[in-house]
């Protein structure tokens, strides 16, 4: 089970492209262990919106604290 997607933004352009748009300048908070900050998030595996079924993208951007 994925958990909440934070900070990214997705959309697919003409031609399959898919263009992922992260605000390097959010936080959403410390990880887990609490050694880096976390800018953006999937939450797991997900589905791709608005694509064949079948794909997915796990993305995780963190910050050395």
């Amino acid at each position: 089970m994925a958990g909440e997607i934070r900070n990214i933004k997705t959309e697919i352009e003409k031609g399959g492209i898919l263009v992922i748009t992260i605000d390097l300048n959010k936080s959403c908070g410390p990880s887990k262990s609490g050694k880096t900050e976390v800018i953006a998030s999937s939450g797991g595996f997900v589905a791709i919106p608005d694509w064949k079924e079948g794909y997915s993208i796990n993305l995780n951007v963190i910050r050395k604290k």
